[in-house]
């Protein structure tokens, strides 16, 4: 008998299994020498899908002692991580208490680079400009009453925001300034020393593939994002997708981790999907949706389809042949309820896995994944069921507004977490405050719009 629920009871279902507002588990692991990781995390701009730009070094400074935490130039597009955490680098550094953190980025070679969308064509498309940078270097302070201590034996963390709407040139409307397919950035970052068992020190989303699993050792390698090998060890707590287990990952396989950073610079993985056995992906934002389906998006990602579908562009792929259809670390009798074919809206994330030969991409799954949305709350739209189980409704005025035809509702629960609101309550009380709502965007067939399941609620400054 097929069951049936109300959208409304399925995103509550959804919360319920759904750890999408982070991880728990805490690590085991002794101790031995003074480490720090670095996470990276954006405050988003609604029109920008991507801001890649390359860190060459970030150094703790207490004003006798410097210490790199990050020494390898490293890419991060901040535009990806929005509402999400992942793991930028990890070293040893020497014990003490360190007020402010320096960060030198490379103006050239390559200089930073901003996609963004355009809403003047049909459907929505996306433009890319150079970034200019006003200073290469710069220093942020700790808050005063909260610098980032790490003792001898010690494990600390640093958290890095990048702020994107103080950091790219504006007019008074808040639209980007460019020109001649340049804009000026004024590099505008938040740092804040955290714990490993912190909500904002904890991983999100580490996707790589598979370059070894050790069973006897409880634990596999994942080629990073960061052109790093990262270790993920794993215990009875760990939690897979599907009937996956440590002894049914496959290598070059391609899996997301969240978890908890271990003082041997490892990952402790709360939860391991493998998202597909393919060794080829393309993910990112859709733009369009027809018939079929075939979906028009925006790759932010890719592995294995560079030769014709890179990072950075827009691509057509064809979903028809496609029966596969998951949620990112759900796993339950109402997924194809929540997400199918029939369930795809401009707006969403997904990854799209495949086979690549012969110059063309043959897909054969696709998930729906995490991501934040960025936006204005809507006054007097927030409705409390119970607690901070209830829903509100954002403004946003690019793609999920354009896909809603105005303003969206967003649903919250017992787990999903609140940053600097006092949850629903709270906000109740704050106006048109601008927020970042990280978790899941569903489609709802009753008014074909686009909405969102919240893990995480964080109300900007």
């Amino acid at each position: 008998m097929k069951r049936s629920l109300s959208l409304a009871g399925l995103l509550a279902l959804a919360l319920s299994f759904a750890a999408c507002n982070g991880v728990s588990n805490s690590s085991s692991t002794a101790q031995k020498k003074a480490q720090v990781f670095v996470t990276g995390e954006d405050a988003p701009m609604s029109s920008v899908v991507a801001f890649k730009i390359t860190i060459d070094s970030i150094t703790l400074n207490n004003g006798t002692t410097a210490a790199q935490v990050l020494s390898t130039p490293t890419s991060v597009d901040f535009g990806q991580l929005v509402g999400l955490r992942s793991l930028l680098g990890f070293n040893t550094v020497a014990p003490g208490t360190y007020t402010s953190a320096t960060f030198t980025f490379a103006a050239s070679n390559p200089a930073p680079s901003i996609d963004y969308v355009a809403l003047t064509t049909n459907p929505p498309s996306i433009s890319t400009a150079t970034g200019t940078l006003s200073n290469p270097t710069v220093t942020v302070a700790f808050p005063t009453t909260a610098p980032l201590v790490v003792g001898s034996n010690g494990l600390a963390g640093l958290h890095t925001d990048f702020d994107l709407r103080q950091s790219l040139a504006m007019d008074g409307n808040g639209n980007l300034i460019i020109n001649n397919g340049t804009i000026a950035v004024t590099p505008v970052l938040d740092v804040m020393a955290v714990s490993a068992s912190d909500s904002l020190g904890q991983i999100t989303e580490f996707i790589g593939n598979i370059v070894s699993v050790n069973t006897a050792g409880n634990s596999f390698v994942v080629q990073g994002p960061y052109g790093f090998q990262e270790t993920i060890d794993v215990n009875t707590n760990t939690l897979y997708n599907g009937s996956n287990s440590l002894s049914s990952l496959m290598a070059n396989s391609i899996v997301c981790v969240e978890g908890t950073v271990q003082a041997d610079g490892s990952i402790l993985a709360a939860g391991v999907e493998q998202i597909t056995t393919d060794k080829a992906f393309i993910s990112g934002r859709i733009l369009a949706v027809n018939p079929g389906p075939v979906v028009t998006m925006f790759v932010g990602e890719e592995l294995g389809t560079s030769a014709t579908i890179a990072a950075d562009s827009v691509y057509t792929v064809d979903l028809s042949q496609v029966s596969q259809y998951d949620i990112c670390f759900i796993d339950n009798w109402f997924t194809n309820e929540l997400f199918s074919a029939s369930s795809l809206v401009v707006g969403q994330r997904i990854f799209v896995g495949g086979t690549y030969q012969n110059n063309g991409f043959t897909p054969d799954v696709v998930s729906l994944r995490r991501q934040g949305v960025i936006g204005s709350l809507v006054p007097n739209s927030v409705s409390i069921t119970s607690g901070n189980q209830g829903s509100y409704q954002m403004q946003n005025d690019l793609l999920m507004s354009y896909s809603a035809g105005g303003p969206f509702s967003v649903y919250t629960g017992a787990q999903t977490l609140f940053v600097n609101v006092n949850g629903l309550t709270g906000l109740q009380a704050a106006g048109a405050a601008n927020l970042v709502s990280s978790g899941l965007v569903f489609y709802n067939p009753n008014t074909s719009k686009p909405v969102v399941l919240a893990g995480r609620v964080r109300v900007l400054p």
